[in-house]
């Protein structure tokens, strides 16, 4: 078996989220390499959609932005920035959305604006971007982080983007229309959240990796799956596959 590192796992676990057929709205790095290596593997229908406009993007290479012109060519469609978040993702038409921030809760709410208080902040973030509105409109919401206790919290200092707030009940009264946090994926381990109260639970470990190793990076009690999963390593193909997308390593160092 090749060796790997902890970001091409990463990728890998997160490629093998996504189904031939789903519309996935991508960002640029590990979520980008991760939808392009489905593409190449199990999910070739799959349709890439960025939030600059392309739909259906097929490049031949990996972008450095979203407003990279590798992404209009071979596209099914370009539209405007206005045309894609309407129609597109507040029309519910996106399957799975890639989301990252500073901080994660335990009921996977994101902070991707301010460290400390609003008003006075030890540190001010970019903000939301389109990430609540993503959060808000997509059926599936995956998060790709390294796992550490600075950006795991049990309660996020601010709430950009949504989880499940305080609980599934919350959540619910909300009335939105995406379907809320589906997986956290880090570098240790793979997490789900609870069907009945929306809490983050550690779902599946890596190789070689406890769930004591788990619980030491995580500053809540973690739920643990009732039966917890090992993760599969990556196969030859997946790595090869991956390296020949990113052979300067651009995005996985």
């Amino acid at each position: 078996m090749m060796d790997y590192t902890a970001n091409e796992l990463m990728v890998i676990v997160a490629a093998r989220e996504l189904r031939d057929g789903e519309s996935v709205l991508v960002g640029v790095g590990i979520p980008n390499l991760a939808a392009n290596l489905a593409m190449k593997l199990q999910a070739p229908g799959l349709n890439m959609v960025y939030e600059s406009g392309a739909v259906g993007s097929n490049p031949t290479r990996m972008p450095l932005s979203i407003g990279d012109p590798c992404l209009v060519t071979g596209a099914k469609s370009i539209c405007s920035m206005y045309e894609q978040f309407a129609y597109y993702l507040q029309g519910g038409r996106i399957d799975v959305g890639f989301l990252g921030g500073a901080q994660i809760d335990k009921y996977g709410n994101i902070n991707s604006t301010v460290i400390g208080s609003y008003k006075t902040p030890k540190v001010r973030l970019p903000g939301s971007g389109g990430a609540c509105d993503i959060a808000s409109n997509v059926k599936k919401i995956i998060v790709i982080t390294p796992h550490e206790k600075r950006r795991f919290v049990e309660k996020v200092d601010f709430l950009t983007s949504p989880g499940y707030v305080d609980g599934k009940q919350k959540w619910q009264e909300l009335k939105l229309q995406g379907g809320g946090p589906y997986a956290v994926i880090t570098n240790l381990c793979t997490m789900r959240f609870d069907d009945v109260t929306g809490e983050m639970t550690l779902a599946s470990v890596h190789p070689g990796v406890t769930v004591e190793q788990v619980q030491e990076n995580t500053p809540w009690k973690l739920k643990v799956a009732e039966k917890l999963e090992q993760t599969p390593p990556p196969t030859e193909k997946e790595i090869a596959t991956l390296r020949a997308l990113d052979p300067d390593k651009t995005y996985l160092g």
